[in-house]
């Protein structure tokens, strides 16, 4: 979605970039998801590759924290396979990013100047 003007939204559709998507889940741990590229009449376009993309939840004290991670892979038998590497990237990837956001909170607190008021001011 790409906003153009500060009250108007671009919702047209790449017809350049379409891609049919089919879900696999083993209903417990995760989806994986098969985007194939295709053309504007709904062929296959066998001149770009096939994205596969890994979903999971990781639990919180504050609920479900959804995880999604792309699985370099050619077949879907290949991105199972590949799928626990993904996710513990991905996982990682968040924990590195929530220490730097953090850390930059951290950073944003000031300390007071002083505590000490003077008469007069």
């Amino acid at each position: 979605m790409v906003v153009e003007q500060e009250n108007s939204v671009n919702f047209n559709f790449d017809k350049n970039n379409l891609y049919r998507e089919e879900s696999f889940t083993d209903l417990k741990i995760g989806t994986i998801r098969r985007l194939t590229p295709v053309n504007l009449n709904g062929s296959e376009d066998k001149s770009r590759k096939t994205v596969f993309v890994g979903q999971t939840s990781l639990m919180s004290p504050n609920g479900p924290v959804p995880l999604q991670a792309g699985i370099q892979a050619k077949e879907i038998q290949q991105a199972i396979k590949r799928f626990p590497e993904a996710m513990k990237a991905a996982m990682d990837q968040l924990i590195e990013d929530a220490k730097k956001l953090q850390e930059e909170a951290k950073s944003k607190v000031q300390e007071p100047e002083s505590r000490i008021i003077l008469p007069g001011r």
